[in-house]
């Protein structure tokens, strides 16, 4: 019985570290918010605050711990037509499960635009038109001119290529050069 509980949780475990990212997600990344945009936060709950929720989730969620088998097996034996005699079937042990993959390393929560800065507060110094500003607590990019541009707690000026190469996507998935 513990070794069925146990061959149990080492499926599950490696169905969850195998639910991976869609190809076009930054690496690290967990969900997909509603808006576009991606989270890396480890949880689901809280994950797309401000972003209108999650769209889709890939992430790990918390494994439930199988429950117990309540029913007991019983032993079938069969009658050999040629010599009637009874014999039981052959018993197969069950098939080893499959490593499974490395657990991705555990991410802080991506914060969002609502608990940055307030958009009434100065600008970062250094911006300007064809640079963009990424917040990098969520790896995600603001336009020059829109409301949380140079104003969030942690980030940095860059080209949109380059914020793009780091994985980073546009609020609301529009990138500035669309605009």
């Amino acid at each position: 019985m513990i070794r069925k509980i146990a061959i149990l949780s080492v499926i599950l475990a490696a169905q969850i570290c195998l639910a991976q990212a869609p190809a076009g997600a930054p690496a690290g990344s967990t969900g997909l918010c509603t808006d576009g945009t991606y989270s890396k936060a480890s949880t689901k709950i809280g994950a797309c605050v401000g972003h209108k929720g999650v769209k889709t989730w890939w992430g790990a969620t918390k494994p439930s711990t199988p429950k117990p088998s309540t029913t007991t097996s019983t032993k079938t034996t069969s009658t050999t037509p040629s010599t009637g005699t009874k014999t039981n079937p052959p018993t197969t042990a069950p098939a080893p499960a499959a490593t499974p993959a490395a657990a991705p390393a555990p991410t802080k929560p991506a914060s969002t635009p609502k608990s940055s800065t307030p958009s009434s507060a100065a600008p970062a110094p250094g911006g300007g038109p064809g640079l963009v500003w990424l917040n990098t607590a969520s790896n995600v990019y603001h336009c020059y001119g829109t409301q949380y541009y140079g104003k969030t707690k942690a980030g940095s000026y860059m080209s949109e290529s380059d914020a793009k190469a780091k994985g980073a996507h546009p609020v609301g998935g529009k990138p500035c050069s669309a605009k």
